[in-house]
C-alpha cells in the first residue's frame, strides 16, 4: 500500500511538472530577420528604389522621369558642391523657428483652455475656424504683412503647427484618468506644477503624436511656401531649390531635391520622434 502510494504521487509530481514545461520553439534565421521593423522597412526602400529604377528605364524619357541612377548621381553631385547642403539648412533653420514659436504658443493656448471657460471656448472656436484652412492660402496676406523674408515664412508655418499642436495636447489633458488628477490634488499641487507633473506625463503620448502631426504639416508648407519666396526674391532652401532645377531643365536634380526633402523626413520621424518616443512614453509604459 505504501509503495503505491508513493508511486501515484511520483507519478503526479511528474504530471504537474509537465503542465509547467514551457516549450519555446526557435525561430530560423529568416523568421527572425523577418520579425526585424529595420528589415521590413529597409526591404521596402529597395522594393521602392528597384521599381523607379525598373520605370524610368522602360519610359526613357529623362525630362519626365530620371532614372534613380541619374538622381543619386545629382544628388552627391549637389552635397558635394556645396548648394543642396546650405539650401536644407536655410529650410531647416527656418522650419525649427516656426516649429518652436508654434509649439510655444499652443502651449500658452492650451494651458488657458485646461484653466478658464473663456480660454476652452477660444480655442474651440479658433481651431474651427482655422485649423480646416490650408496654411498655404495665408501666403498671400503674409507678403502683405511682412514682406518677403522668413518672417513671412515663419507666420504660415505658426498656422500649420499651433492648432493642430493645441487640438492634440487639449485632448490628451481631457483623457487624464480621474485617479491621477486626484493623486495631483491630493499633492496639493496647482498651476503649473499640476500640469507638468500630473497633465503632461499622462498625456505626453497624445500630446507627441500632435508634434509628430505638427512637424509634418510644417515641412510640406515650408518647401511650397519656399516655391513661392524663390520666384518672388530668388533665394530660399529646398523649395527654390527644387524650382530652380526645374527652371533649367535639370530634373535630375529637380528629383535629388525631393529626395532630400523625403530623407530628412525620414531621419526626422524614424530617429528624433523615435528616441523621444523611447525616452518616454515606452519607458513610462504607456505604449509597448
Amino acid at each position: 500500500m505504501g509503495r503505491a502510494t508513493i508511486t501515484l504521487r511520483q507519478q503526479g509530481a511528474e504530471a504537474e511538472a509537465g503542465k509547467q514545461t514551457v516549450l519555446v520553439r526557435e525561430l530560423s534565421a529568416a523568421q527572425k530577420l523577418w520579425n526585424n521593423t529595420f528589415f521590413r522597412k529597409t526591404l521596402i526602400i529597395i522594393v521602392l528604389a528597384v521599381a523607379w529604377e525598373l520605370y524610368a528605364r522602360w519610359l526613357d524619357n529623362p525630362l519626365l522621369f530620371p532614372t534613380l541612377t541619374d538622381t543619386v548621381r545629382s544628388f552627391f553631385d549637389s552635397i558635394g558642391s556645396g548648394v543642396l547642403l546650405a539650401r536644407a539648412w536655410t529650410s531647416i533653420r527656418v522650419l525649427l523657428i516656426g516649429y518652436v514659436v508654434g509649439i510655444v504658443l499652443a502651449a500658452v493656448i492650451t494651458i488657458l483652455a485646461i484653466s478658464t471657460r473663456i480660454g476652452t471656448d477660444f480655442l474651440e472656436v479658433m481651431t474651427a475656424m482655422f485649423n480646416p484652412l490650408p496654411a498655404i492660402a495665408l501666403l498671400p496676406l503674409a507678403l502683405i504683412w511682412f514682406g518677403l523674408g522668413t518672417t513671412s515664412i515663419v507666420f504660415v508655418l505658426l498656422h500649420s503647427v499651433v492648432w493642430v499642436v493645441a487640438l492634440n495636447t487639449q485632448a490628451g489633458f481631457l483623457a487624464v484618468s480621474q485617479t491621477l488628477r486626484m493623486v495631483g490634488r491630493n499633492y496639493e499641487l496647482q498651476g503649473l506644477s499640476y500640469v507638468g507633473r500630473i497633465l503632461i506625463p499622462a498625456a505626453f503620448p497624445s500630446i507627441l503624436t500632435g508634434l509628430k502631426i505638427g512637424w509634418a504639416f510644417a515641412w510640406r508648407t515650408l518647401i511650397a511656401a519656399e516655391l513661392v519666396f524663390g520666384v518672388a526674391s530668388g533665394k530660399g532652401g529646398l523649395g527654390w531649390f527644387i524650382f530652380e532645377n526645374r527652371n533649367l531643365l535639370d530634373i535630375p536634380a529637380v528629383f535629388a531635391g525631393l529626395l532630400t526633402v523625403i530623407i530628412i523626413g525620414l531621419l526626422v520621424e524614424n530617429f528624433v520622434f523615435r528616441l523621444i518616443e523611447k525616452k518616454t512614453v515606452r519607458r513610462w509604459g504607456m505604449q509597448s
